[in-house]
């Protein structure tokens, strides 16, 4: 009797990519969630979430944070089934099953890192060191959901789009790394400590908000200037629409998220502004990536063809690209 085919198409597989990708979204949104509503603190032990018991009490602060944990439980088991997932490919390669590794190593980290942000009061240090990470990891979940769509390896085409774009693409991380570190240290020295009333009061950065926020903002600034910059550059020189469409796309985020920015800094930070702000942050750190990854063309898998309009005069064709 023949044993079943147990390999995995590459159809399939892009939706255990796409499924990890959702979840490091939703793990950066439900970690500031737990910080704005002042949960942070509401399962003061870790792993267990008091004196050595799994659940809390069913308070407000301590569902919010014991539910954070189990979505973290869950991000854990989906990353190792998408790692997984990766093995069973057929074909299986490399990159993606380095890339669904590196997702469970970072899950794992963030954990860690979670645990010593409960031991240590929430050090705003480690807080700000924790949603960096979480970033991280949206970056490799949009990398590897965007190769699992693609053709990656030797004698795959791999077309440069244009040389000096991409060696400012590259280039581009400096200032945005910049922008969000600065922005977690607005944070950290903000009145979201994540804690709440009767529990101990979580310690803020040794700096005032307000000039964390000038700093922050000058470093948007500078990375708006930069990405407009960028976006009459690509337009003038008449550069492929997917660099087009990946810088305009940039543009737009950034100015969304400066005008939150801007009101939540004006309207004293309500805890729902703040929540969007992270929100944008994590669409632009998917934006920087995405044009990071549009700076060469690949073909796309087999059974992943979608149907291109051609630009020049014609009927329309199959186009495969990416």
């Amino acid at each position: 009797m023949a044993l079943p085919d147990r390999r995995l198409a590459p159809q399939a597989f892009r939706w255990f990519a796409f499924a990890a990708f959702l979840s490091m979204i939703l793990i950066v949104l439900s970690g500031a969630a737990v910080r704005l509503t002042g949960s942070g603190l509401g399962c003061p032990d870790w792993p267990t979430c008091f004196h050595g018991r799994v659940t809390g009490s069913w308070s407000i602060h301590p569902f919010i944070e014991y539910a954070n944990r189990m979505i973290t439980v869950t991000l854990v088991v989906l990353t190792g089934v998408t790692f997984v997932a990766s093995l069973l490919r057929s074909p299986r390669r490399r990159d993606l099953t380095m890339l669904a590794g590196g997702l469970i190593l970072g899950v794992i980290a963030d954990a860690v890192l979670g645990g010593f942000v409960v031991y240590t009061k929430l050090n705003p240090w480690l807080v700000s060191m924790h949603m960096l990470l979480s970033l991280t990891m949206v970056v490799i979940a949009s990398v590897l959901y965007h190769r699992s769509k693609y053709l990656y390896g030797p004698g795959t085409r791999n077309d440069v789009r244009d040389p000096h774009f991409r060696a400012i693409a590259r280039l581009l991380w400096v200032p945005f790394v910049v922008l969000l570190i600065t922005g977690t240290m607005t944070t950290g020295s903000g009145p979201h400590a994540g804690s709440s009333q009767g529990q101990i009061r979580a310690k803020r950065l040794p700096f005032a908000f307000s000039s964390a926020a000038w700093v922050h903002s000058i470093a948007a600034m500078l990375f708006i200037g930069l990405v407009v910059g960028l976006l009459f550059a690509i337009w003038h020189t008449g550069a492929p629409k997917a660099l087009q469409l990946g810088v305009r796309r940039l543009v737009i985020i950034s100015l969304v998220q400066a005008a939150i920015g801007v009101t939540q800094y004006l309207t004293h930070v309500p805890a729902v502004l703040v929540e969007l702000h992270v929100a944008g942050a994590v669409s632009l750190t998917i934006g920087m990536t995405q044009f990071t990854l549009r700076q060469s063309a690949h073909d796309r898998e087999p059974g992943l063809v979608k149907r291109d309009k051609v630009t020049n005069k014609g009927p329309k064709s199959l186009v495969l690209h990416s």
